[in-house]
């Protein structure tokens, strides 16, 4: 599987955490049963306070995958998705 990190940014305006359907159906999204069902495994997941970013790091087979599994995101802002490696990987290459 393959490493990718998702930036998510959205307006304070449509921000879904404090919705009350928005915010249990994204933790419900970003579940591992859910994530699973587009291909997805979730490594670690965080939000900058008060800065409406989101930060996700996953794995899949490609990247295709992650655009769909980050598709209802990209109904409330924007949706970075970067190829990513372990700081393993890039020590044994010897290059980021």
């Amino acid at each position: 599987m393959s490493l990718f990190v998702v930036e998510h940014k959205h307006a304070a305006e449509s921000c879904p955490a404090g919705h009350p359907e928005m915010g249990p159906m994204l933790l419900k999204h970003i579940s591992p049963a859910n994530a699973a069902t587009f291909g997805v495994k979730v490594q670690a997941e965080a939000v900058i306070d008060g800065a409406h970013i989101f930060y996700l790091i996953v794995e899949a087979d490609d990247e295709e995958k992650v655009k769909k599994f980050m598709a209802p995101f990209s109904q409330a802002g924007s949706v970075e998705i970067s190829p990513a490696s372990y700081c393993e990987q890039v020590v044994q290459r010897k290059l980021c």
